[in-house]
């Protein structure tokens, strides 16, 4: 009886998660960018077909970023609940958050610069 229990927790869990994932991707645009760059990172990772290890740090990236910009969602929606009362921090807030998206990105694109610099050069120096 209680695995049943678990098993249903557990799925009434997924569901939260999934409806949750559907909405930002539904209402959020910058999400929506991320995620057709996280695509096509993949995709250019599978044409070069880079190192496993380079791969999974790309992955890690990838990750990061749409976490950080979950996290994002979440911080501007609950200062939008609170905002009517209009404490001076609520827009610094939603400018810190962005700040995180901005920085894990920036990273991202630095890190996956460095590892497809290589696999660019040689791509562009067979056909060039």
């Amino acid at each position: 009886m209680a695995t049943q229990k678990n098993k249903n927790s557990f799925k009434k869990s997924f569901n939260c998660a999934l409806r949750g994932l559907k909405y930002v991707i539904k209402n959020e645009r910058n999400f929506r960018i991320e995620l057709l760059i996280a695509i096509f990172v993949v995709f250019l990772a599978i044409v070069f077909n880079i190192k496993i290890w380079e791969f999974v740090v790309l992955i890690f990236l990838i990750t990061w970023v749409l976490v950080t910009e979950l996290i994002n969602t979440v911080v501007e929606r609950v200062v939008d609940i609170l905002e009517p009362r209009v404490h001076p921090y609520a827009r610094l807030i939603k400018d810190i958050m962005a700040s995180v998206v901005l920085l894990s990105a920036g990273m991202s694109i630095l890190v996956g610069g460095i590892i497809f610099s290589s696999y660019l050069i040689k791509f562009l120096s067979y056909y060039f």
